[in-house]
Protein backbone atom coordinates (compact mmCIF):
# COMPACT_ATOMS: atom_id res chain seq x y z
CA UNK A 1 0.00 0.00 0.00
CA UNK A 2 0.91 3.40 -0.99
CA UNK A 3 2.84 5.51 1.85
CA UNK A 4 0.98 8.17 1.87
CA UNK A 5 -2.30 6.25 1.98
CA UNK A 6 -0.86 4.86 5.81
CA UNK A 7 0.18 7.94 6.83
CA UNK A 8 -3.47 9.50 6.16
CA UNK A 9 -4.65 6.48 7.67
CA UNK A 10 -2.86 6.93 10.69
CA UNK A 11 -3.89 10.77 11.26
CA UNK A 12 -7.49 9.77 10.34
CA UNK A 13 -7.17 7.50 12.86
CA UNK A 14 -6.38 10.29 15.54
CA UNK A 15 -9.12 12.14 14.35
CA UNK A 16 -12.02 9.52 14.37
CA UNK A 17 -10.68 8.45 17.82
CA UNK A 18 -10.37 12.00 19.65
CA UNK A 19 -6.78 12.32 19.93
CA UNK A 20 -6.59 15.36 17.96
CA UNK A 21 -10.21 16.81 18.55
CA UNK A 22 -12.61 19.36 16.49
CA UNK A 23 -10.75 22.78 16.15
CA UNK A 24 -6.96 21.34 17.06
CA UNK A 25 -4.26 22.41 15.06
CA UNK A 26 -2.36 19.40 13.68
CA UNK A 27 1.30 18.76 13.69
CA UNK A 28 3.46 21.02 10.97
CA UNK A 29 4.32 19.17 7.95
CA UNK A 30 8.01 19.22 8.87
CA UNK A 31 6.74 17.18 12.53
CA UNK A 32 4.77 14.61 10.48
CA UNK A 33 7.80 14.28 8.02
CA UNK A 34 10.06 13.62 10.76
CA UNK A 35 7.81 11.39 12.79
CA UNK A 36 6.85 8.98 10.04
CA UNK A 37 10.32 9.02 8.21
CA UNK A 38 8.99 9.87 4.96
CA UNK A 39 9.06 12.49 2.19
CA UNK A 40 7.42 15.99 2.30
CA UNK A 41 5.36 15.14 -0.32
CA UNK A 42 4.09 11.83 0.82
CA UNK A 43 2.69 13.93 4.30
CA UNK A 44 0.76 16.44 1.60
CA UNK A 45 -0.37 13.69 0.02
CA UNK A 46 -1.90 11.82 2.90
CA UNK A 47 -3.12 15.67 4.31
CA UNK A 48 -4.61 16.05 0.99
CA UNK A 49 -6.60 13.28 0.97
CA UNK A 50 -8.13 14.42 5.18
CA UNK A 51 -8.98 17.67 3.61
CA UNK A 52 -11.02 15.69 0.38
CA UNK A 53 -13.03 13.91 3.04
CA UNK A 54 -13.27 17.27 4.76
CA UNK A 55 -11.79 16.09 8.23
CA UNK A 56 -9.23 18.83 7.81
CA UNK A 57 -8.90 22.87 6.81
CA UNK A 58 -6.02 24.50 6.40
CA UNK A 59 -6.01 28.02 7.17
CA UNK A 60 -3.44 30.24 5.23
CA UNK A 61 -0.70 31.68 7.51
CA UNK A 62 -2.04 29.59 10.68
CA UNK A 63 -2.00 25.90 9.67
CA UNK A 64 -4.20 22.85 9.52
CA UNK A 65 -6.83 22.08 11.70
CA UNK A 66 -9.05 19.50 12.55
CA UNK A 67 -12.40 20.46 11.10
CA UNK A 68 -15.32 21.85 13.38
CA UNK A 69 -17.95 20.68 11.64
CA UNK A 70 -16.95 16.93 10.09
CA UNK A 71 -19.33 16.52 8.00
CA UNK A 72 -21.12 13.03 8.22
CA UNK A 73 -20.35 10.43 4.96
CA UNK A 74 -21.80 7.70 5.58
CA UNK A 75 -24.96 8.86 3.76
CA UNK A 76 -25.54 5.80 2.29
CA UNK A 77 -27.83 3.18 4.46
CA UNK A 78 -27.22 -0.35 2.88
CA UNK A 79 -30.80 -2.25 2.59
CA UNK A 80 -31.69 -5.30 4.39
CA UNK A 81 -35.64 -5.13 3.05
CA UNK A 82 -36.96 -4.72 -0.53
CA UNK A 83 -38.84 -2.22 0.76
CA UNK A 84 -36.06 0.02 2.17
CA UNK A 85 -33.77 -0.70 -0.91
CA UNK A 86 -36.14 0.53 -3.53
CA UNK A 87 -37.00 3.72 -1.14
CA UNK A 88 -33.32 4.33 -0.74
CA UNK A 89 -32.92 3.99 -4.54
CA UNK A 90 -35.83 6.45 -5.38
CA UNK A 91 -34.39 9.76 -5.75
CA UNK A 92 -31.05 7.94 -7.68
CA UNK A 93 -30.71 10.21 -10.95
CA UNK A 94 -27.15 7.54 -12.42
CA UNK A 95 -25.00 9.30 -14.71
CA UNK A 96 -24.64 6.27 -17.11
CA UNK A 97 -21.26 5.24 -18.57
CA UNK A 98 -22.39 2.70 -21.33
CA UNK A 99 -24.74 0.70 -22.23
CA UNK A 100 -23.68 -2.55 -24.04
CA UNK A 101 -25.64 -4.91 -25.66
CA UNK A 102 -24.92 -8.57 -26.81
CA UNK A 103 -22.96 -9.08 -24.02
CA UNK A 104 -21.85 -12.19 -22.36
CA UNK A 105 -24.43 -13.66 -19.73
CA UNK A 106 -23.69 -13.27 -16.05
CA UNK A 107 -21.94 -16.32 -13.75
CA UNK A 108 -24.82 -17.40 -11.44
CA UNK A 109 -24.83 -19.04 -8.34
CA UNK A 110 -26.84 -22.20 -7.43
CA UNK A 111 -29.00 -20.14 -5.58
CA UNK A 112 -29.08 -17.28 -8.06
CA UNK A 113 -31.76 -18.66 -10.69
CA UNK A 114 -31.41 -19.70 -14.20
CA UNK A 115 -30.11 -17.59 -17.06
CA UNK A 116 -32.45 -14.89 -18.84
CA UNK A 117 -31.97 -15.48 -22.88
CA UNK A 118 -29.68 -12.20 -23.39
CA UNK A 119 -28.70 -9.51 -21.17
CA UNK A 120 -27.96 -5.95 -21.72
CA UNK A 121 -24.98 -4.07 -19.98
CA UNK A 122 -25.78 -0.87 -17.97
CA UNK A 123 -22.91 0.77 -16.80
CA UNK A 124 -23.41 4.22 -14.20
CA UNK A 125 -21.90 6.18 -11.68
CA UNK A 126 -24.33 7.48 -8.89
CA UNK A 127 -23.71 10.36 -7.20
CA UNK A 128 -24.60 12.41 -4.07
CA UNK A 129 -24.61 16.14 -4.93
CA UNK A 130 -21.34 16.19 -7.05
CA UNK A 131 -19.29 13.49 -4.80
CA UNK A 132 -19.73 10.14 -6.64
CA UNK A 133 -20.10 7.11 -4.17
CA UNK A 134 -20.61 4.13 -6.34
CA UNK A 135 -19.64 2.22 -9.28
CA UNK A 136 -22.85 0.30 -11.10
CA UNK A 137 -22.39 -2.85 -13.12
CA UNK A 138 -25.83 -3.97 -14.14
CA UNK A 139 -26.76 -7.24 -16.19
CA UNK A 140 -30.31 -6.48 -16.93
CA UNK A 141 -32.66 -9.14 -18.74
CA UNK A 142 -33.22 -7.55 -22.53
CA UNK A 143 -36.93 -8.77 -22.25
CA UNK A 144 -36.95 -6.60 -18.96
CA UNK A 145 -34.86 -3.64 -20.31
CA UNK A 146 -37.12 -3.70 -23.58
CA UNK A 147 -40.33 -2.96 -21.75
CA UNK A 148 -39.51 0.44 -20.48
CA UNK A 149 -35.27 1.44 -22.68
CA UNK A 150 -36.04 5.40 -21.23
CA UNK A 151 -36.74 4.88 -17.93
CA UNK A 152 -33.65 2.40 -17.29
CA UNK A 153 -31.57 4.44 -18.67
CA UNK A 154 -32.23 7.69 -16.29
CA UNK A 155 -33.18 5.91 -13.48
CA UNK A 156 -32.24 3.23 -11.06
CA UNK A 157 -32.83 0.14 -12.75
CA UNK A 158 -34.38 -1.60 -9.10
CA UNK A 159 -36.95 1.36 -8.81
CA UNK A 160 -38.34 0.43 -12.34
CA UNK A 161 -38.44 -3.06 -11.78
CA UNK A 162 -40.59 -2.41 -9.14
CA UNK A 163 -42.86 -0.28 -10.49
CA UNK A 164 -43.79 -2.67 -13.90
CA UNK A 165 -47.11 -3.97 -13.54
CA UNK A 166 -45.48 -6.44 -15.82
CA UNK A 167 -43.09 -8.16 -13.46
CA UNK A 168 -43.34 -10.08 -10.17
CA UNK A 169 -40.60 -11.43 -8.58
CA UNK A 170 -40.23 -14.30 -6.12
CA UNK A 171 -36.29 -13.71 -4.15
CA UNK A 172 -33.70 -10.80 -4.04
CA UNK A 173 -30.58 -10.82 -2.18
CA UNK A 174 -27.24 -9.48 -2.08
CA UNK A 175 -23.73 -10.71 -0.86
CA UNK A 176 -21.06 -7.70 0.66
CA UNK A 177 -17.30 -8.25 0.19
CA UNK A 178 -15.00 -5.95 1.31
CA UNK A 179 -12.48 -5.00 -1.51
CA UNK A 180 -9.95 -2.06 -2.84
CA UNK A 181 -10.20 0.27 -5.47
CA UNK A 182 -8.10 -0.21 -8.39
CA UNK A 183 -7.04 2.60 -10.95
CA UNK A 184 -10.29 2.96 -13.22
CA UNK A 185 -12.71 2.29 -9.97
CA UNK A 186 -10.14 4.99 -8.15
CA UNK A 187 -10.31 7.16 -10.38
CA UNK A 188 -14.28 7.33 -11.01
CA UNK A 189 -14.62 7.47 -7.39
CA UNK A 190 -12.23 9.94 -6.48
CA UNK A 191 -10.35 7.93 -4.38
CA UNK A 192 -6.77 6.52 -3.73
CA UNK A 193 -6.01 3.27 -5.80
CA UNK A 194 -6.28 0.84 -3.42
CA UNK A 195 -8.60 2.43 -1.16
CA UNK A 196 -11.15 -0.05 1.30
CA UNK A 197 -14.19 -0.50 -1.07
CA UNK A 198 -17.76 -2.19 0.17
CA UNK A 199 -18.63 -4.30 -2.40
CA UNK A 200 -22.46 -5.87 -3.48
CA UNK A 201 -23.41 -8.28 -5.87
CA UNK A 202 -27.31 -8.26 -6.09
CA UNK A 203 -29.41 -10.67 -7.57
CA UNK A 204 -32.97 -10.42 -8.49
CA UNK A 205 -35.07 -13.21 -9.75
CA UNK A 206 -39.04 -13.36 -11.30
CA UNK A 207 -41.55 -15.08 -10.69
CA UNK A 208 -40.44 -17.61 -13.33
CA UNK A 209 -37.03 -18.16 -11.71
CA UNK A 210 -34.78 -16.29 -13.89
CA UNK A 211 -32.51 -14.18 -12.88
CA UNK A 212 -33.70 -10.40 -14.59
CA UNK A 213 -31.33 -8.44 -12.35
CA UNK A 214 -27.36 -9.09 -11.42
CA UNK A 215 -25.55 -6.40 -10.43
CA UNK A 216 -22.05 -5.67 -8.96
CA UNK A 217 -21.97 -2.13 -6.96
CA UNK A 218 -18.59 -0.93 -5.61
CA UNK A 219 -18.63 1.66 -2.93
CA UNK A 220 -16.81 4.19 -1.49
CA UNK A 221 -16.63 2.38 2.10
CA UNK A 222 -16.63 5.76 3.67
CA UNK A 223 -20.11 6.45 2.72
CA UNK A 224 -21.52 3.53 3.96
CA UNK A 225 -23.37 2.35 6.83
CA UNK A 226 -25.69 -0.83 7.32
CA UNK A 227 -27.94 -1.09 9.85
CA UNK A 228 -29.50 -4.42 10.68
CA UNK A 229 -32.90 -5.14 12.79
CA UNK A 230 -31.69 -7.96 14.70
CA UNK A 231 -35.46 -8.94 15.69
CA UNK A 232 -37.23 -8.07 12.73
CA UNK A 233 -38.86 -10.19 9.87
CA UNK A 234 -36.92 -13.48 9.22
CA UNK A 235 -35.44 -14.76 5.77
CA UNK A 236 -38.12 -16.61 3.41
CA UNK A 237 -35.47 -19.33 3.75
CA UNK A 238 -31.89 -19.92 4.71
CA UNK A 239 -29.59 -18.60 1.75
CA UNK A 240 -26.51 -20.12 1.36
CA UNK A 241 -23.08 -17.74 1.54
CA UNK A 242 -21.69 -17.70 -1.44
CA UNK A 243 -17.97 -18.57 -0.95
CA UNK A 244 -17.72 -18.22 3.07
CA UNK A 245 -18.89 -14.51 2.50
CA UNK A 246 -22.00 -12.97 4.52
CA UNK A 247 -25.24 -12.76 2.45
CA UNK A 248 -28.00 -10.26 3.50
CA UNK A 249 -31.22 -11.38 2.09
CA UNK A 250 -33.81 -8.98 1.16
CA UNK A 251 -36.46 -10.61 2.80
CA UNK A 252 -39.66 -8.96 1.34
CA UNK A 253 -41.20 -10.28 -1.82
CA UNK A 254 -42.84 -7.93 -4.60
CA UNK A 255 -46.59 -8.83 -4.63
CA UNK A 256 -48.40 -10.00 -8.08
CA UNK A 257 -50.32 -6.82 -9.44
CA UNK A 258 -53.77 -7.26 -11.24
Amino acid sequence: MPLYIQVASVLRTRIQSGQWSAGDKISTLEELEREFEVARVTVRQAVDILREEGLLQARQGLGTFVSKKTQDRHWVKLATSWATLIESLKDNVPRRLAIDEGVAPPVLGESDGDLASSYVKLRSVQYRNEDPYSVVNLLLAREIFDLNPVRFKNAAALVVIDAMDEITLSEAHQTLTIGSADPEIADLLKISIGAPTVEAHCVVIDDGGIAIYVGDIIYRSESIKLQMDLLGTKPLREKKSRNGHKTVNLTRRKSGKA
